[in-house]
């Protein structure tokens, strides 16, 4: 039985979720404050997350942030419907899909139970191997990334999809490729999750992001990898930034 998170300062939303998705099936704990829903994040390592943005004590925004680099949790997000630029901001921190308060708790569920299965299909167990380009290092087996002597520290999944990057390292890869190697054919989620994934590896691990040299953009098809070797002599082609 999958337990659920819902973190919102709203008590009778609140409520009302945990008796619906009670009523669904689902093991419920609630948090009415940032702090105490990051206590219980932490703690519980619940399978879903359903997360309000404006809350007392800690804002969603920074719990997303947070829960997202240290475990792989889908994280539904509440926001208003003319809060667009938050919905955004939330897929950027780490949220796999968003609700538009106000809601159907039909819809909310059915949003649930899709993230919940795609979830279950795409825990995939870590084969041990070694990647190296120029500087950079990964290491499959520890979940570990080096650029020179500086360990990296990557979310689950931009850890996942730089391995898929160094593996086809040359080879441009398409962002609905991406999502399905990374994310899984039927991911419920935004597509614009890889173009935000593509933003922080590059604050990570390009020495300079605003003019990548490994990632690079191929418009309107998606990214490829480009080995530092070559990436040092060779001028950006017409269609790569």
């Amino acid at each position: 039985m999958s337990t659920i998170l819902v973190i919102e300062d709203d008590q009778i939303l609140s409520e009302a979720l945990r008796y619906n998705l009670e009523h669904a099936g689902f093991i419920v704990e609630t948090a009415l404050d940032g702090i105490t829903g990051l206590e219980l994040a932490r703690r519980l390592a619940p399978d879903l997350i359903i997360l309000d943005l404006m809350l007392p004590g800690l804002d969603g925004f920074s719990i997303c942030r947070t829960i997202s680099a240290e475990r792989p949790v889908p994280i539904i997000i509440l926001t208003a419907l003319k809060d667009e630029g938050d919905r955004i901001a939330g897929l950027e921190l780490g949220a796999t899909d968003y609700v538009v308060k106000p809601f159907s708790l039909g819809e909310l569920l059915a949003r649930v139970r899709a993230l919940l299965r795609w979830n279950e299909r795409h825990s995939q167990s870590i084969e041990a191997d070694v990647f190296s380009a120029g500087p950079l290092r990964l290491d499959r087996s520890s979940r570990r990334v080096w650029y020179e002597d500086r360990e990296v520290s990557l979310s689950f999944k931009e850890f996942d999809l730089l391995v898929c990057l160094m593996r086809n390292a040359g080879v441009v890869l398409s962002r609905d490729l991406l999502i399905e190697r990374v994310w899984g054919a039927n991911f419920p989620g935004s597509r614009r999750t890889i173009d935000v994934h593509i933003r922080w590896l590059r604050e990570k691990i390009e020495p300079d992001p605003a003019n990548p040299m490994l990632i690079r953009t191929v418009r309107r098809v998606g990214y490829r990898f480009q080995m530092p070797t070559l990436a040092a002599h060779q001028l950006p082609a017409a269609n790569d930034t």
